[in-house]
């Protein structure tokens, strides 16, 4: 979406929009620890952020990486920098290119500064002199695809200090394309409220978004507004120079000066601020809470789909996926970035396209060995497992291997259900409540555009042992409102699902749409989550020398036991779905597993076989060949 187009709905809802920016780390670990930030920072609502452009285009390819990851992963609306700087013709046509296949509809057009090797700035040969130019550039070149923001200098920049020349240009790049400024960062509010005034009064209407730099530390204050040449009110030095060698006391004190001006440029009635991060979240954060604009726990982005929507170029209008991803959206993401085409296209032929291979970027386990020993310990017994996936339902771990994000507030009604799963050796993975006619707005499940209702059915998937599974499935077979799926690392299937096809665990009715199913459960896509879930475990497994203890537990789990996903089809039933596991347990937890697979009615499964009319077992290879 244009970046323009959230700016004026936000000055007619009179709600502050606020954006980010981020420039690319130095390292490789320094990317992904932004990447890592970024994806906590999605859950504050920007409105979108923006990525920085090296001199020169010096960092352009990680640049554009970013952008891409940032449009296309964390589903954040991003605008690109691009500058002038030594940028030839070709270098700037190939990242736009970048640009517009990374789904990303939003450039902030700069000439950008001397690279750090020359005092002057100049134009390359076959390149641009203005920023002008390069707004005139791509709009000639790529019509309305582009919102063109521009910048602004309310005290002036580097080699112009005529306020007239300055407002002069500017109008000019409003002229030719700009629909949006960004301005450079300031402290002095009554001078940038008399530049907006000055603005307006030259007829530049479109939205100013005013560039805002929270204060870190005293030193790194005072040397970026040197850096920037910024006037810096006395007010301000009076408040901070007292404390200027303790860190936390000038965040605190400079919380509520920045908070302040704020304040002031939004009751001047500019409904945008832009955040200058430093890739750091904290001093941000702070300046947020304190004007109210997200709660200490962050205020989630309005869901317009029970997922996180990516909004990669093929994949804005995307709006069906499998519950199996549900807490791993990075890897689903990673998996399906070569399809053409998302549903609802996607089900009406479940043969095709193929996810992608399980060694793609994203999809393995994350992290060093070292760090999740740390993490999950070195677990002797199925008591130690399960006690791990205890501690991540209460909270007191952030993530398991096949979850990448904590427990959310989602899944309350039923983590008491949860808990007791696990504690009788019932190793839960996913699942959801049921959910009947919640209003869209609701703060936890609600979803899609206002006035509507959602509803879900329960859903669970979890590891279980062979020797509890026929006795489970013949629970599932006496209960009409229940399917499942159930399936070993060696691929042998056991499903009582009437069809290959979806079944809509998730679905919302709204004011003049037709019903919206975004979430389902189909078996081509379990197969592919399969090879999925075991590779995450065996990879946990390896995290332990070879021969120990806690290599031999988990893989003889990940060898032998069944992964089995179950769906209460009534969804005005709330708990029924864990009364199937009334008197389950695994004997003796703290003892050694006995591997054994189960017969059905007393034979064991031979490929494809009809037993009784209700379920079959499938040897899932069937289906690999369809997923290759």
């Amino acid at each position: 979406m244009h970046i323009s187009k959230k700016l004026a709905e936000a000055q007619k809802l009179e709600k502050p929009a606020f954006s980010f920016e981020f420039f690319p780390p130095k390292t490789a670990q320094g990317v992904q620890n932004l990447y890592d930030r970024m994806d906590r920072m999605h859950d504050l609502g920007p409105s979108f952020i923006d990525v920085t452009w090296g001199a020169g285009g010096s960092q352009s390819e990680l640049t554009c990486e970013m952008v891409n990851v940032a449009q296309t992963v964390y589903g954040l609306e991003t605008c690109m920098h691009l500058t002038c700087t030594d940028m030839e013709t070709e270098k700037v046509d190939g990242a736009l290119d970048a640009a517009y296949k990374a789904g990303c509809t939003n450039i902030l057009a700069l000439r950008g500064d001397p690279p750090r090797d020359k005092e002057k700035w100049q134009a390359v040969e076959g390149g641009f002199r203005y920023a002008l130019d390069l707004v005139k550039y791509i709009k000639a070149k790529y019509g309305d695809h582009f919102d063109i923001g521009v910048a602004g200098y309310p005290e002036g920049c580097d080699d112009e200090q005529n306020p007239e020349l300055l407002m002069s240009h500017l109008k000019q790049k409003v002229d030719a394309g700009g629909t949006f400024i960004v301005t450079q960062m300031f402290y002095d509010v009554d001078n940038f409220l008399v530049w907006v005034d000055r603005c307006r009064a030259n007829g530049i209407t479109v939205p100013i978004v005013p560039g805002i730099m929270p204060i870190q530390t005293h030193a790194a204050f005072l040397r970026r507004a040197k850096g920037m040449n910024c006037h810096i009110p006395q007010d301000w030095i009076d408040a901070l120079e007292p404390i200027k060698n303790d860190d936390a006391a000038v965040r605190e004190v400079g919380k509520g000066l920045v908070a302040g001006m704020c304040r002031r440029i939004i009751d001047h009635g500019v409904m945008a601020l832009h955040f200058y991060t430093m890739n750091l979240a904290q001093s941000t954060k702070m300046v947020l809470e304190e004007l109210g604009l997200i709660s200490r726990e962050g205020t989630p982005t309005k869901k317009s789909l029970p997922w996180r929507q990516s909004l990669g170029l093929s994949r804005r209008e995307e709006d069906v996926r499998p519950v199996f991803w549900k807490n791993r959206h990075k890897s689903y993401v990673a998996r399906t970035q070569d399809w053409d085409e998302f549903p609802n296209g996607r089900w009406g032929d479940s043969r095709s396209p193929a996810f992608g291979e399980l060694d793609a970027y994203n999809i393995g386990l994350k992290g060093t060995n070292e760090q999740n020993i740390k993490l999950w310990g070195r677990p002797e017994s199925l008591q130690d497992i399960a006690d791990v996936f205890i501690r991540f339902l209460r909270g007191d771990l952030k993530s398991l291997p096949w979850s990448e994000i904590p427990v959310t507030e989602e899944a309350s009604p039923i983590i008491g259900n949860l808990l007791d799963l696990n504690r009788r050796g019932l190793l839960t993975i996913t699942s959801q409540p049921s959910v009947n006619g919640v209003e869209s707005s609701d703060p936890v499940h609600g979803w899609g555009p206002s006035g509507g209702y959602v509803y879900q059915k329960a859903y669970l998937e979890l590891l279980i042992s062979p020797a509890l599974l026929t006795q489970l499935i013949e629970r599932i077979d006496s209960n009409q409102s229940m399917t499942f799926y159930a399936v070993d690392k060696a691929g042998d299937l056991r499903t009582n699902a009437p069809s290959d096809g979806p079944n809509a665990v998730t679905w919302g009715v709204f004011p003049g749409k037709e019903i919206v199913q975004p979430t389902i459960v189909e078996t081509i896509s379990f197969i592919a989550w399969k090879d999925e879930a075991f590779r995450l475990g065996t990879d946990w497994a390896n995290c332990h020398p070879a021969g120990s203890p806690s290599r031999q537990l988990i893989e003889g789990i990940m060898s032998n036991w069944y992964l089995i996903n179950i769906v209460d089809n009534d969804f005005h039933s709330a708990h029924g779905i864990f009364s199937l596991f009334d008197g389950l347990e695994v004997k003796n937890l703290d003892g050694p597993l006995e591997w054994s697979k189960p017969a059905v009615d007393g034979h064991p499964p031979k490929g494809i076989a009809e037993l009784n009319g209700t379920h079959k077992t499938t040897d899932s290879r069937v289906y690999q060949e369809i997923l290759n």
